[in-house]
């Protein structure tokens, strides 16, 4: 269902993926710096998604300034909870790349707002925790302040993510936290010898198992 969502004097553009039952939760998805929502990567993901029951919302944010994206971003997410459509008891938020430093960005300033509970976690796929070969000035103040559960799915060859360096904040982050390493993958999510198929299979299964554990961990 593709919808457009008012931001400022503009509109985002946005598909929902319905799944065929009334869905309880909900993920919100977008692509990181270059490319938009039909990125193969978000597109495969949300449709996987929807067929295992979670609602999944992707948006197109064009632009490079992340405060810009984190805004888009938060504009999204008050449009799903607001949405007479879907009654969702809560959301994760996703991205890829500077799309997850955006919602990374989003669950600091909903939590330091007083978060009611929506969001239920983050998922970071490529998350650009450095520029490539500047490994010295870390993109890490936003994942040490939250308290929701993370997922980080990464390749193990990824130039903007040395493996040690994640490892290294993830260690320090007060959230509970998962990394999922893909081995032998770069920034973009190849990995010689790999279909993409394959690669994209192996990240939706990691991303939905984790879901249903955090959801469930709070069913308990």
């Amino acid at each position: 269902v593709k919808v457009k969502i008012p931001f400022g004097n503009k509109y985002l553009d946005a598909i929902f993926s319905v799944p065929e039952k009334k869905p309880t939760y909900g993920v919100i998805l977008t692509h990181g710096a270059g490319g938009d929502m039909n990125f193969p990567h978000l597109v495969s993901l949300a449709a996987y998604l929807a067929s295992h029951g979670v609602l999944c919302l992707r948006f197109t944010c064009k632009g490079l300034n992340v405060a810009y994206r984190t805004k888009a971003f938060k504009t999204v997410v008050e449009y799903l909870k607001l949405s007479d459509d879907y009654k969702l008891s809560g959301v994760f938020l996703a991205g890829r790349s500077m799309g997850s430093r955006a919602a990374a960005s989003v669950v600091c300033q909903l939590s330091q707002d007083g978060d009611d509970g929506f969001i239920q976690g983050l998922v970071c796929l490529s998350y650009p925790l450095h520029r490539p070969k500047l490994q010295s000035k870390l993109r890490d103040e936003d994942l040490l302040l939250i308290r929701c559960p993370v997922l980080f799915v990464s390749g193990s060859a990824d130039e903007m993510c040395e493996k040690q360096l994640l490892e290294g904040v993830v260690s320090k982050m007060k959230a509970p936290k998962k990394i999922h390493w893909i081995d032998k993958a770069n920034h973009g999510m190849a990995v010689k010898g790999r279909t993409t198929d394959d690669v994209m299979e192996e990240i939706n299964a990691q991303v939905f198992s984790w879901l249903r554990e955090n959801v469930q961990l709070e069913h308990k």
